[in-house]
């Protein structure tokens, strides 16, 4: 199979005037692909630009190019960014520099995903010592927003997720489909709540409803504010039914969960 390195795509004439930058996944508030996907590029460009207190991350008129890691324990990356820099600002632990966007490459910015394996801590790297190492992965038809439904068993997303995913047609038709037992967990305090959906377009309908009002209308978790579930509360599905199951079967699953992740007593199920 022959594979496409980075630059195959790119085709970059400057490389000894160009750096690449990997934005890590951090923790904190610093995640840079949940900002890309809820679309506040302006901190993104802000990290990417970003000068350290004791060395400088460019030079004026260098070429930059910009990548996030899409998942924590994978070598993937998605490109966002390349630009120009126009102006030094002299700062240091801060933005650094005035830039513009060359946009010859905004078509593939949040489309082109590459492979790559970073073992350096250094972030910014000059282009001719990893771009042979960068190898396509993929362009996506349209901006990674997370859009394509996983599968029932890899589904763990966060309430900002959710609210973004529930309109997707791809999630839309696997969760009105299907009856099931879901799991809210507390990323605050490790509390959990499980849930079972098996009324009119069953998983999606209860978790539309999450996104709306936040508490689903249950009685532990209307006790907190609605921007602690937005800030704190992640959702993923335990077991799936046919539509045509019996609603008690699915019943006496979720109270086998709830035994079983003890959220009755250390969590938000009260029954």
């Amino acid at each position: 199979m022959n594979i496409i390195k980075l630059n195959d795509i790119l085709k970059l004439d400057n490389l000894n005037n160009t750096k690449i930058r990997f934005n890590l996944m951090f923790g904190g508030n610093w995640n840079p692909i949940e900002m890309f996907k809820n679309n506040e590029m302006d901190i993104i460009l802000g990290g990417n630009y970003w000068n350290y207190d004791k060395k400088k991350s460019y030079k004026n008129g260098q070429i930059t190019v910009g990548f996030i890691r899409i998942k924590s324990n994978e070598n993937l990356w998605l490109l966002f960014h390349i630009g120009r820099i126009t102006k030094d600002l002299n700062i240091q632990n801060g933005v650094g520099y005035e830039y513009e966007t060359l946009k010859e490459y905004e078509k593939y910015f949040g489309r082109l995903v590459i492979r790559f394996n970073n073992k350096s801590q250094n972030m910014v790297r000059n282009a001719t010592s990893v771009i042979n190492d960068c190898e396509i992965a993929q362009i996506l038809p349209d901006v990674f927003d997370n859009d394509i439904f996983p599968g029932y068993d890899k589904v763990n997303i966060s309430w900002n997720e959710l609210s973004r995913v529930i309109t997707k047609d791809t999630w839309k038709t696997a969760l009105q489909n299907q009856k099931g037992v879901y799991l809210i967990t507390d990323n605050s305090n490790g509390k959990m709540y499980v849930g079972s959906a098996y009324g009119d377009e069953m998983i999606l309908n209860r978790w539309k409803s999450y996104v709306q009002i936040g508490n689903g209308g249950n009685k532990e978790l209307k006790k907190l504010e609605f921007d602690h579930i937005k800030e704190n509360f992640r959702f993923s599905i335990l077991d799936i039914f046919k539509s045509t199951t019996d609603s008690e079967i699915i019943i006496e699953r979720e109270s086998w969960w709830k035994e079983t992740l003890l959220s009755r007593k250390f969590g938000y199920n009260v029954n």
